[in-house]
């Protein structure tokens, strides 16, 4: 199964920009639907954004026009820029690669990102 390693998360003022990157291993990465969640303190893990094997893409109303995620196959990598980003963005941030039709559901452990004035 593949195995997923995110990178990229930080420090950052309101108003600024990231991009988290998930690094994957171990299989085809094409053939996986991905995604990203994050979870702040006290609150459960909430979708962010995804993109299907196809390239097809869904995003939490909370993100819209703000994030953008996208996958790059040949280099086994998805990301999830990241702009105007608010406090209430602050959450550990998952990547997540699945293929539903064969039961299978992989999670990285998480990249932290805090937005602080």
């Amino acid at each position: 199964q593949v195995q997923l390693m995110e990178s990229g998360g930080g420090l950052v003022q309101p108003g600024g920009s990231l991009r988290l990157s998930c690094a994957a291993s171990g299989s085809i990465f094409s053939f996986y639907d991905m995604g990203w969640y994050r979870q702040a303190p006290g609150k459960q893990r909430e979708m962010v954004a995804t993109i299907t094997s196809g390239g097809s893409t869904n995003y939490a109303d909370s993100v819209k026009g703000r994030f953008t995620v996208s996958r790059d196959n040949a280099k086994n990598t998805g990301y999830l820029q990241m702009n105007s980003l608010k406090p209430e963005d602050t959450a550990v941030y998952y990547c997540n690669a699945r293929r539903t039709s064969l039961g299978m559901d992989r999670w990285g452990k998480g990249t932290l990102v805090t937005v602080f004035s």
